[in-house]
């Protein structure tokens, strides 16, 4: 089959992604093999790819939004309750592929932070690719009325902007700031505003200042300017810790900063005054649950959400991702396998 392998982790002009022929992968007992439709380009992929997170797979093929058809499944999977899916389903291949199941965290339903957790396009080969494997238990059923390129950014950007958006504690009727206006950003300004939030965005792309105008945000101004108001919650999605201080300092007394990104920058030194007291807090996200993930499809079910997914094929996997890293996507970038 064809894919794209991460070989030498680097910036993106070093070409880290290599186009390759390997086999088609074979389904565990417990997994399904399917047929990518289509995957979502994320910024993680991107933090694989260029060094930012350290390598736990080499020559790992990324992609963790991956909607596909059922083509084969493991032999513990071919009858009885365990069958969940059969051959011919669309299914959801996510980030999130496997935790212990019976730590402590997993028993109070984190299994985001489970010690054991394992991810696909890091740990397992993910979705740049024609075929791919997913524990059954943690493939995912996709609400209807969406495409499959629509369906792609739901699998990470949607589900992780729906979490960042829990750890903000927004307030009913609440003001949001977001900043950075990239794909999981411009999913979660749909789902805070249909919610019955005021968004404001700070985003550097005037291009994506656009389009959150266009889904309904109050405003939209400058990665950095303060917003027109002051802020019960804020999300910070772009990967730069020098945003931490001025969304900070955005948030009105008792508000929360949740940090959507598995990676980011360093952050400046804080002014106590300036940027904590009044009780406002900086959360971070980790991961998701597969609850997390059903709770958002569900939404997505009854509420339709506007996609911006320009579209690349297979074999521009490297240029998609060159343009995610370059600042050139309004929305969340999707190959079409």
């Amino acid at each position: 089959m064809q894919a794209w392998q991460v070989r030498r982790p680097g910036p993106m002009s070093t070409r880290p992604l290599v186009h390759a022929t390997v086999a088609v992968p074979q389904p565990g007992a417990d997994e399904l093999l399917v047929a990518v439709r289509a995957c979502g380009v994320c910024r993680t992929d991107l933090h694989v790819a260029e060094g930012d997170l350290a390598v736990h797979r080499p020559n790992v093929i990324p992609g963790h939004e991956v909607v596909g058809e059922v083509v084969s499944v493991g032999a513990d999977l071919e009858s009885g309750s365990a069958a969940r899916f059969s051959v011919g389903d669309r299914v959801g291949i996510a980030w999130l592929r496997h935790t212990c199941g019976v730590c402590g965290y997993c028993a109070r339903g984190q299994e985001n932070l489970c010690r054991e957790s394992r991810y696909t396009g890091w740990d397992a080969d993910g979705g740049y690719a024609e075929f791919a494997t997913v524990p059954a238990a943690f493939a995912l059923h996709l609400p209807t009325g969406y495409s499959d390129t629509e369906l792609a950014p739901l699998l990470c950007a949607g589900i992780i902007g729906y979490r960042a958006l829990l750890r903000a504690q927004l307030p009913a009727g609440g003001r949001l700031g977001i900043y950075g206006f990239g794909g999981s950003a411009h999913l979660t300004a749909q789902v805070a505003i249909a919610e019955g939030a005021e968004v404001h965005v700070m985003t550097r792309g005037e291009q994506a200042r656009e389009l959150a105008l266009a889904l309904g945000a109050a405003s939209a101004q400058g990665a950095d300017a303060p917003p027109p108001v002051p802020l019960d919650a804020a999300i910070l999605f772009a990967p730069v810790g020098e945003l931490v201080l001025p969304a900070l300092e955005a948030l009105d007394r008792g508000g929360t900063l949740a940090i959507a990104g598995i990676h980011l920058s360093d952050i400046p030194t804080l002014n106590y005054q300036r940027h904590l007291f009044q009780e406002r807090q900086v959360r971070s996200v980790t991961s998701n649950t597969r609850a997390d993930a059903q709770a958002f499809l569900d939404f997505a079910d009854h509420h339709h959400l506007e996609v911006t997914s320009p579209h690349y094929p297979l074999d521009r996997a490297d240029e998609a991702l060159a343009d995610l890293s370059g600042g050139r996507i309004a929305g969340a970038a999707v190959l079409i396998v």
